[in-house]
């Protein structure tokens, strides 16, 4: 099961206000009081080498003493580049996304009064703060806040499609996957900054490694659920009831957008899960040992490699109309060259019915622009 990460429901807002009266949105776990309206400066032009990064050592304190300093994302860690202001005698710190994060807000334990901004706030600020000989900024902290706009991909979580094999779409399926509260060692500060004395048994934390845990969470209520079902089973119960529009019934959009873009199926697979939804599928799309070793037949591995795979000799069919995308899986893909003008695919599956017995299903198919969809339903449900 491949996992994607999204945002859920639940933020940790920031008001960043300009002194020039603009107003932005950041997202961070900094608790205390708000700023005072401090000098602006960013990075790049209060030190050298990496400065515009907050790199160790890169700031100049004269320049940055009593300010709120605007750190661009990469090189050191988030929560580091306020380690760093901190040290240089800085007062605040603004984490400037790019336009690879676009609108992704990560909330952070910083050590000092900061917010992260998205790519097109944080661009704002740089300008005011260069073009102003008296910029200001302040900073102010909106606690846990309900309600978001969800769910929305998440920047940094990995998209398809797989090359190895692209005729099966790639990730499988989307969890909440950002700002997380999770169990954190008592040994190890929230931020991971050795300079940090807090210590706390839960913690806020982003990544597809808290997604994941969601969909294996999942899994097994399922399995505890229906004994007699396969690992692929349950993957077919939790992608074919996931939904791909937000809480506003809008298609579910991608944080690595400066301009709101729809997401993809590259980004989230089938969609969001439903946990509900997914224990009563109605029909799954099952697989077999001997299915996934033809789909690896289709990828054309040799006889050693195949043989790894089966944990003994295996001979692959010397069928010639073998070919990956007849996987029996949830999803599929269909690669078209861009010159060419009409492209057909023919991809078998068999559904077996997990619902009420003698049931009948409808098909429903919504096309893409461009793309023709015929379903061939020549033999009965199993």
């Amino acid at each position: 099961m491949t996992v994607a990460a999204s945002y859920m429901d639940r933020g940790f807002p920031t008001k960043v206000q300009l002194g020039d009266g603009q107003v932005f949105s950041g997202a961070s776990l900094y608790s205390g009081k708000p700023t005072r309206p401090l000098p602006l400066v960013y990075g790049e032009t209060a030190g050298g080498g990496a400065a515009k990064f907050c790199s160790r050592s890169s700031l100049s304190p004269r320049l940055v003493k009593g300010k709120i300093v605007i750190c661009d994302r990469g090189i050191n860690g988030r929560v580091a580049k306020g380690e760093e202001v901190k040290m240089a005698g800085g007062s605040g710190m603004i984490l400037a996304n790019d336009e690879n994060q676009g609108e992704e807000l990560l909330a952070d334990p910083h050590i000092l009064p900061a917010t992260s901004l998205g790519a097109v706030a944080a661009n704002a600020a740089k300008m005011y703060s260069n073009f102003s000989s008296n910029a200001t900024a302040t900073i102010e902290f909106e606690g846990t806040v309900y309600s978001n706009l969800a769910p929305v991909m998440a920047a940094f979580s990995s998209r398809g499609p797989n090359m190895i094999g692209p005729d099966i779409i790639k990730p499988d399926i989307t969890a909440p996957g950002v700002n997380i509260l999770a169990a954190w060692p008592p040994n190890i500060s929230p931020s991971e900054l050795k300079s940090d004395r807090r210590r706390v048994r839960f913690n806020i934390v982003s990544g597809t490694s808290m997604s994941c845990p969601h969909i294996s969470g999942l899994a097994a209520l399922l399995k505890s659920l229906h004994k007699d079902w396969s690992p692929a089973a349950i993957k077919s119960a939790l992608m074919t009831t996931a939904y791909t529009h937000d809480s506003q019934s809008s298609p579910i959009s991608d944080a690595a957008s400066t301009n709101s873009k729809i997401a993809t199926p590259f980004a989230f697979g089938s969609g969001h899960v439903d946990p509900e939804k997914a224990s009563d599928p109605g029909l799954i799309y099952d697989i077999s040992t001997e299915d996934y070793l033809s789909y690896l037949c289709s990828l054309n591995y040799n006889s050693s490699q195949m043989a790894l795979f089966a944990g003994g000799n295996f001979t692959c069919s010397p069928r010639s109309d073998l070919q990956s995308g007849d996987l029996n899986y949830p999803s599929f893909a269909v690669l078209l060259s861009s010159n060419a003008r009409n492209v057909t695919a023919t991809y078998k599956r068999t559904v077996t019915n997990v619902g009420t017995p003698v049931s009948t299903y409808a098909v429903k198919v919504t096309e893409p622009e461009g793309v023709s969809i015929i379903v061939d339903q020549s033999s009965e449900v199993s």
